[in-house]
């Protein structure tokens, strides 16, 4: 055997084309390899720019000595999450199940030889540290344990399949805005996001208190939102030179970002800002949406598609943040600066200093510290361009228009789906590299673009095209028994477990998002069965599931004849 992953055209992939590692691809021959070897299955799932995926991979793929004790013991398969976001989805719930704990990346799970998980975990030290085995001692354990038990671990499949069910407690109706409440238990009113560190900023759970508070009026809603955009957009998370959000951050403060920078976060940050700007209409906030805009269409364009890519990397040159920081000296003698950062020769962050604001820089502040950028090596751009995400990125445009109606923006977004139709021709979507995948969010952020562009526009073209991939959703996803849309394409069966995905992650739930794009295009017998489905489960998983609590306020107050969009219901 030997390292095919030069084979593989995604950037986390060829990131690990050159390791000592004799990594195989996700597939159905390859999974078999583990009978036909007799070894069990060491699974890898990460993304490009992961900086934990690249700390595991220096310490510990490049090394010989570790490849050596992975080639022998175990069938080794490497996964780009944002290629297989099917795959990640159920390998994950297993490691939650494992762990009673939430997972991330790099993902480490170890599979029998029928691709069950038996045991795993996320990043491993090269040496035991921070409470955490060494990788060597964890291979070399999982080997032993595996052949010592195979029969026992092979035969537990059943428990493990049965446990990864959603469960569905049906209800006949059950009001929404309570358990909306009862997450609210858990946000940092102050700060914003949800209470203690690391911080995310949670974009979709905002986006959600916008709509109820344009139902209701209810200024809790609003005062929420507003304490996450003021320190989001003023702290540390967001890129003050540049523009656009980083991922998390590791202090409860929002100051020491996680540096790399998402698309999915960038385009729910200026939907989230546009909504808020409806109400709110501050030129401080509307500064922040053009500036991440111009961002994204000028730093994340894929320039042979015309798309955006998915990621800007945390490192540089090898460290973490180089890019993004400064030295007092560098900038000490820029006219005014402290006027409008905090700026210290001690710096707020290992001795240099993330930039947080004090008030709107000006274009010669904002030009020097460019200047100085300018003369550094840029992070790894990882250009692969996902059908979901570009399609958030459309739905960013379309909402900074309303509120920014003189920009171009809508315009923009129409550029953009015309890049997208470019891109697939007369042939079916698909979800990145690989024409035979795609999977629900695809589907169901691309009906709600098409929809969007539609009330924006009057064009029809763009309503027959959501009704028409509606119909083609239905028949690739929807699973009649469940009423529920899985996760991907009924024909697609390289994974052990059928995964039924309701929980928000990084976006939107695809179901919560089906809801309502049914409900807009008047398929309401499927809306319906839909909307008892998801009543179902979010009794159970009700944390999980605030986009789905706006879908079905959504579903039920357009049944009742109210006139409802996207951002909020006309209650009387």
């Amino acid at each position: 055997m030997k390292n095919l992953l030069k084979l593989d055209p995604s950037p986390y992939l060829q990131q690990h084309k050159d390791n000592p590692v004799h990594w195989q691809t996700w597939t159905k021959e390859n999974l078999n390899l583990a009978k036909e070897k007799n070894k069990p299955i060491l699974l890898s799932i990460g993304y490009a720019s992961c900086h934990w995926c690249h700390v595991m991979a220096h310490e510990s793929f490049e090394d010989q000595q570790t490849a050596e004790i992975m080639n022998s013991k175990f069938i080794n398969i490497k996964v780009d999450r944002e290629e297989r976001p099917d795959v990640d989805f159920v390998f994950q719930s297993s490691f939650q199940l494992f762990n009673q704990t939430s997972g991330g990346w790099p993902l480490t799970m170890f599979l029998d030889e029928n691709g069950v998980p038996f045991m795993g975990g996320t990043y491993f030290p090269k040496e035991p540290k921070h409470g955490l085995p060494s990788f060597k001692d964890v291979l070399n354990q999982v080997s032993e344990i595996y052949f010592k038990q195979k029969e026992k671990i092979i035969n537990q499949s059943d428990l493990i399949k049965n446990s990864l069910k959603l469960k569905r407690n049906p209800v006949l109706s059950q009001e929404l805005e309570p358990i909306l409440q009862s997450i609210l238990s858990n946000l940092d009113k102050d700060k914003g996001g949800f209470k203690g560190a690391p911080k995310f900023p949670n974009f979709n759970l905002y986006d959600v208190l916008i709509y109820f508070y344009n139902n209701n009026k209810k200024e809790e809603y609003l005062s929420y939102t507003k304490g996450l955009l003021k320190n989001i957009c003023s702290k540390g998370i967001y890129d003050h030179v540049e523009g656009g959000v980083c991922r998390y951050t590791v202090d409860e403060n929002w100051t020491i970002p996680h540096f790399e920078k998402m698309l999915y976060d960038n385009a729910q940050f200026i939907s989230l800002l546009s909504n808020f700007c409806l109400i709110n209409k501050e030129k401080y906030y509307l500064k922040k949406i053009t500036q991440t805009i111009n961002f994204l269409n000028n730093q994340f364009k894929n320039k042979e598609l015309n798309l955006l890519g998915s990621a800007l990397d945390a490192d540089s040159e090898g460290k973490e943040g180089k890019y993004y920081v400064f030295n007092y000296n560098e900038i000490k003698d820029i006219k005014n600066i402290t006027e409008y950062f905090d700026v210290s020769p001690e710096g707020n962050w290992e001795g240099n200093i993330i930039l947080e604001e004090k008030k709107l820089a000006n274009e010669e502040i904002l030009n020097k510290l460019q200047e100085i950028r300018n003369k550094r090596v840029k992070p790894f751009f990882d250009n692969k361009t996902q059908l979901d995400l570009n399609c958030l990125w459309i739905k960013a445009l379309i909402n900074a228009h309303k509120v920014l109606p003189n920009k171009g923006y809508l315009d923009l977004a129409q550029k953009y789906y015309n890049f997208i139709e470019k891109k697939f021709g007369n042939n079916d979507p698909y979800h990145s590299y690989f024409k035979n995948l795609i999977f629900l969010e695809d589907y169901a952020f691309l009906i709600n673009i098409l929809i969007n562009l539609y009330e924006s526009t009057l064009n029809i073209k763009y309503k027959l095209k959501s009704q028409e991939l509606t119909r083609k959703s239905i028949d690739k996803f929807y699973s009649s028994e469940l009423n529920i849309f899985r996760k991907n394409e009924k024909t697609l069966n390289d994974i052990f477990f059928t995964p039924i995905d309701i929980s928000d992650h990084t976006v939107p739930n695809g179901n919560s998002i089906m809801l309502i794009n049914l409900t807009k295009l008047g398929f309401y017998e499927e809306a319906k069965k839909l909307s008892k489905s998801l009543h179902g489960y979010l009794n159970i998983y009700k944390n999980y599931m605030v986009s789905t609590i706006k879908a079905l306020d959504f579903y039920e107050n357009i049944s009742k004849g109210k006139k409802c969009d996207e951002n909020g219901c006309q209650i009387e």
